[in-house]
């Protein structure tokens, strides 16, 4: 992705000066830029961030909370927020509670937190919450198995599954690119080929004609 990027920004410059560069990152310079903040934390404080699981590392609460059927993201770190979120789940006490009362005393008793946040969420099922969190323009959403994700109706409506038909399998289902354009669309024709499925095909560009094709195969040689 990184590289992609950076070929699109270098394609873009080369608009300007009419000259090409050599365009190079790696596996680890992508995984090191995309620690962001984190990285941010040692390099300008010397702090070292320690694991935070599901939780975001600084902002509370912010992370996965179970409900009676499953589990939900939400996000509330900021004061107002996390009030309203309160509010909405009825834990009016814990807006109220001074161990909570700011950002960092949240971040400190981050587990007395979730504990208690969590004794409301698993009162209704996760649809319920999205439903009533939304209402008060509360960051959640539910966390979808596979399964789910694929009978989700935007996921229906984007069409991400699309059917080919495969000569062994029939109709199967394939995830298509996640990048649609509108002047240069795009579709999956076919199915992905099978072992030597264009042997022919590849042999004849390199110019092999049928006969020397068939004899080889013939032999065994392919």
């Amino acid at each position: 992705m990184y590289l992609a990027m950076g070929c699109l920004t270098a394609l873009l410059e080369r608009e300007r000066s009419g000259k090409g560069q050599w365009v190079t990152t790696s596996l680890l310079e992508a995984q090191i830029a995309m620690l962001d903040f984190q990285a941010a934390r040692w390099t300008m404080n010397d702090e070292i961030p320690s694991q935070a699981g599901n939780d975001h590392p600084t902002l509370i609460p912010m992370g996965t909370f179970p409900t009676s059927d499953g589990h939900m993201n939400l996000a509330a770190p900021n004061t107002g927020r996390f009030r309203a979120l309160c509010t909405a789940i009825g834990a009016n006490d814990l807006a109220e509670n001074p161990d909570y009362a700011t950002g960092p005393l949240r971040s400190t008793n981050r587990n007395a937190l979730n504990a208690a946040l969590a004794e409301h969420t698993t009162k209704q099922p996760t649809a319920h919450w999205i439903r009533v969190l939304n209402e008060v323009s509360i960051p959640c959403g539910p966390i979808n198995s596979i399964d789910e994700t694929f009978a989700d109706p935007q996921v229906q409506h984007l069409e991400m599954a699309t059917p080919v038909e495969h000569p062994r399998l029939g109709e199967i289902n394939i995830v298509r690119h996640a990048v649609s354009m509108s002047r240069t669309p795009h579709d999956i024709h076919r199915h992905a080929p099978g072992t030597g499925e264009h042997t022919n095909e590849v042999l004849a560009e390199f110019g092999l004609g049928h006969d020397r094709i068939a004899a080889l195969r013939d032999s065994g040689a392919i």
